[in-house]
């Protein structure tokens, strides 16, 4: 596994955004270092649920253990100069056979899923994954979570013309959407994503990242 550091995150990226260049990827690099504490092995081929620009794709296959890593959304606003597979979908049924991935990401996604369609969509990425599914997300335990959380989107999503309509879990709807689709979060992670008075007003309590495991 490659060395995760904020330099070598921002080398990669670089590469394919400019706007890194000024902007340190403290977040990215983070989210990269929760999921490798919680990643298990060797995945020959990983799904990567909500890709966006397909950034985080590309970095997880230059940093985690993955021998290939295939991005999908329902919008594509991929770089062209990712070397990652990208596919888009209609955002109900994933275009792939049964078990075609041994393990799966979603990055901060599953809170911009419609309630209605959530337990579709686990079922779904469930029906095309045959390992470990890791999330990265947030955690709400209040309605001040959710206005903190609803800024952080705006901050981090509207430079890439992200979505911004976002509804965020509690511990319990978490366990919920794991268990309704037979997995369980086999262990979970964090992480120092802010730091000094940015730390204060949105706590890093926010952020959680989980791995999910059949049960």
């Amino acid at each position: 596994m490659a060395a995760i550091t904020q330099d070598r995150v921002a080398d990669l990226l670089t590469q394919h955004a400019a706007l890194y260049r000024k902007r340190p990827p403290v977040y990215q690099t983070v989210m990269l270092q929760s999921l490798a504490e919680l990643w298990q092995g060797h995945h020959a081929a990983v799904l990567d649920i909500g890709g966006g620009t397909g950034l985080m794709a590309e970095a997880i296959k230059t940093f985690l253990p993955a021998a290939s890593v295939t991005a999908v959304d329902v919008v594509d606003r991929y770089f062209d100069s990712l070397s990652v597979e990208t596919r888009v979908y209609d955002g109900a049924h994933l275009p792939f056979a049964d078990g075609s991935f041994n393990a799966a990401t979603i990055n901060n996604v599953m809170h911009h899923v419609p309630l209605a369609i959530r337990d579709q969509l686990m079922a779904e990425i469930c029906r095309v994954v045959d390992g470990p599914i890791y999330i990265k997300d947030h955690v709400a335990t209040s309605r001040l979570d959710h206005w903190r959380l609803t800024a952080l989107d705006a901050i981090g999503n509207i430079p890439f013309g992200g979505q911004i309509d976002a509804d965020y879990l509690t511990m319990a709807e978490w366990h919920k959407l794991a268990a309704n689709c037979g997995r369980v979060i086999g262990a979970q992670a964090g992480g120092a994503y802010r730091r000094g008075p940015m730390a204060m007003v949105f706590p890093n309590r926010l952020e959680a990242t989980f791995r999910l495991d059949r049960g």
